[in-house]
């Protein structure tokens, strides 16, 4: 095909498609168009020198051609000053709508709490990351002076003129009609010839100039703060598929009397204000579940804009924002603002991981309440993917260093778990595909699960460990001495003095010796000598009130072991306390309680007085089972029960007496150590205490330390004093 006839079927093609306006251009979807009243063509807004805001004041349009033979366009009139469509005729009967000029005086003309209740006043070089994270960041923050916050912004005599210059005249801009609360586009270098002129028709504002992408970008730099915890600006990839979010950097421009309604700032960002010069005050609400669920109610009502939503809260906070100040929001915070006087500010929004939860609950609330695009963080589920994706790095990295996260961030890390798996699910009912290419979503959800997993795990264990050491410190808080304690040192102080074991060497033929038989060493220390051997004489007693029998002969140097076969019987034994008790007693430490002492229930021990008949018991008792007689009747006809009946301490009798004491009984493999007097003793002791001294004993020969240290280790270990 030759270049003559492309170009006549081009010019086919373009006498098919309608040609509008003066300018004879097609439709641009891009371009505010009106139609004339007259001659129905359609004409450009910027051909015909017709503003869109001004648009929705003509009653009757006339285009030019029009204009010529029906005069001017005839403007719609006013009827009142208190509603948005102020052609409604005043009744009186309708409510103030918000943003018109009844509203703006009713609003300067009311009470509110003080903002200095709320606001945490600090100097710029306080607030840090690292501030935020140890402090949380839920309260607003006042800034006054900017030094030290790492802000960076043109100096107070920039004016808006300068921002045209900067920026370019030529850039279409969103500015709000406050009258109707309403948003319209026209270009920049229009809005600056409204501001700059002495007679403004109506009330409008600019607050969604953002100029990342502008050569103002190099006047202004964002604070510290908002840089190192923006998401976008720590995990937004280079090479990410989606363009990157630019929401750090705003040019409020705004003339006296702008309002904005109350409102979350997109996707729960956080916020930065700075008024360069002018002034703006500031309502906030703090974002508690029940605020949120009347914000929620409020915003998708019909009457929305007939009330104030200050009015339905417990506590609405005015904070005036004067020039050179700094003001930072916290995720969610609920907020309107009004320009006192033109003003211009510098602010912008960040995502961080401090309130992940509360960003999530924002992001869905502007789902269910269908927010424009316009007005939602872009791709914010993108971002979301990207920081699940670095935040699972981190809490490897920390888990591998044996650092705890802190909670903010498991309680974040959750939030975003659930968030994601949402996502997905929606995904197949509502495709949106905001997931980055290189991101395996199962995958990366059930890693980040995994490391919560592990989180819980050790964090469940250092509870159980912690509650186990208070519950040890409240066992032992009061710090007085136990009949244990006592005994033990008491043990201690007698076995570092005590040289020699076995316990049964010792006897009371042995210290009735002649001094020519003692040795040297017994005559130089004679009173320590003196007190181990009444040591040992009471732990001997002891022995005998367990069933064992320590007989002397004739010459006192030999003796004479006899113990109580083990019965088949499921034999019981005293308590540890009991057991401690008569410990203390025969060494003479013992201190009487009263209400051990009003007690009816004998001592386990036996006294003085019973100790021949517990004598002449064993004694039968091993005579019949030399005999091979089993036969329960003793050698006079008694029964067994004849002698517990009288008032021996018998294990059966001691049951009887205390039947809450329940000991197993079973082989020694099953069961846990035997006490040192239910053992039997298999070979005989050794003959002299000064054969053995210094030296080992025999293999199951247990010496007077090695009973005593069972003693204190069973008592210490086991539940049960077997």
């Amino acid at each position: 095909m030759t270049f003559k006839k492309v170009k006549v079927l081009r010019l086919l093609l373009m006498a098919a498609v309608p040609l509008y306006c003066v300018c004879r251009q097609p439709y641009d979807v891009n371009r505010f168009m009106i139609e004339c009243d007259i001659c129905k063509d359609w004409f450009h807004g910027s051909c015909v020198q017709v503003e869109e805001h001004h648009a929705v004041d003509i009653d009757v349009y006339h285009c030019p051609n029009c204009d010529v033979v029906q005069g001017p366009s005839l403007m719609k009139k006013r009827n009142n000053w208190h509603r948005h469509d102020y052609t409604e005729p005043d009744d009186g009967s309708r409510p103030v709508q918000a943003g018109t000029p009844v509203f703006i005086k009713e609003l300067q003309s009311r009470t509110f709490a003080s903002g200095e209740d709320i606001l945490r006043k600090m100097e710029g070089e306080q607030v840090t990351p690292r501030f935020l994270e140890r402090h949380s960041f839920n309260y607003p923050i006042k800034v006054t002076e900017t030094e030290g916050l790492g802000l960076k912004l043109p100096p107070p005599t920039f004016s808006v003129l300068d921002v045209e210059r900067y920026v370019g005249g030529d850039k279409v801009i969103d500015v709000i009609d406050v009258a109707r609360q309403a948003d319209s586009k026209m270009k920049l270098s229009q809005f600056i010839k409204y501001f700059t002129a002495p007679h403004r028709p109506k009330v409008l504002n600019l607050i969604s100039l953002e100029f990342s992408d502008t050569k103002m970008s190099e006047l202004v730099e964002v604070p510290d703060v908002a840089q190192k915890m923006s998401w976008v600006e720590n995990y937004w990839p280079d090479d990410s598929f989606f363009p990157k979010p630019f929401v750090q950097k705003y040019c409020l421009m705004g003339v006296k009397d702008s309002y904005t309604d109350f409102h979350i700032d997109f996707g729960g960002t956080s916020v930065w204000y700075h008024v360069l010069w002018g002034e703006k005050v500031f309502y906030l609400i703090k974002p508690t579940p029940t605020n949120l669920a009347l914000y929620e109610a409020w915003s998708s009502s019909p009457n929305q804009s007939e009330v104030f939503f200050g009015d339905k809260v417990e506590k609405c906070y005015k904070c005036v924002v004067p020039q050179g100040t700094t003001l930072l929001i916290p995720t969610g915070w609920i907020h309107a603002v009004l320009t006192s006087q033109d003003c211009m500010a510098f602010g912008g929004n960040f995502l961080h991981n401090l309130n992940i939860g509360m960003q999530l609950r924002c992001y869905e609330m502007e789902r269910r309440l269908k927010t424009p695009d316009l007005f939602k963080f872009p791709y914010f589920e993108a971002i979301c993917w990207y920081v699940a994706k670095n935040l699972l790095e981190t809490l490897k990295e920390l888990r591998e260093d044996n650092c705890p996260p802190p909670p903010y961030l498991v309680e974040g890390v959750k939030a975003l778990i659930r968030a994601l798996r949402t996502w997905l699910k929606r995904e197949v009912s509502e495709p949106t595909s905001e997931v980055p290419d290189n991101i395996r979503p199962n995958h990366l959800i059930k890693e980040l699960t995994k490391e919560i997993r592990y989180l819980e795990v050790s964090q469940g264990a250092s509870k159980v460990g912690v509650s186990r050491g208070r519950g040890e410190q409240q066992r032992h808080a009061p710090k007085l001495p136990s009949n244990l304690d006592i005994l033990e040192r008491h043990t201690r102080e007698v076995l570092r003095r005590l040289e020699v074991g076995p316990l049964e060497e010792v006897s009371a033929a042995a210290r009735q010796r002649t001094p020519s038989s003692s040795s040297s060493d017994e005559d130089s220390d004679s009173s320590q000598e003196e007190e181990e051997e009444e040591e040992e004489e009471r732990v001997s007693a002891q022995q005998k009130g367990s069933g064992h029998t320590i007989e002397l002969d004739q010459g006192g140097q030999k003796l004479r072991h006899k113990h109580k076969p083990l019965k088949r019987e499921r034999p019981t034994s005293p308590s540890t306390a009991e057991a401690i008790q008569g410990m203390l007693s025969m060494a003479g430490l013992l201190c009487s309680e009263p209400e051990r002492v009003a007690s009816s229930q004998g001592p386990w021990w036996p006294g003085p007085d019973q100790r021949s008949l517990l004598e002449q018991r064993e004694a039968a008792q091993h005579q019949r089972h030399l005999q091979g007689d089993e036969n329960p009747m003793d050698s006079q006809g008694n029964s067994r029960e004849a002698w517990d009946n009288q008032g021996l301490p018998s294990p059966l009798n001691r049951r009887e007496m205390d039947p809450e004491m329940d000991f197993q009984y079973c082989e020694p493999s099953m069961s846990p150590p035997l006490h040192p007097s239910k053992r039997q003793a298999p070979n005989p002791p050794p003959v002299s205490n000064q054969a053995t001294k210094g030296k080992r004993p025999k293999k199951g020969m247990a010496t007077a330390k090695q009973r005593l240290g069972k003693i204190l280790k069973l008592s210490r270990h086991s539940r049960v004093f077997v």
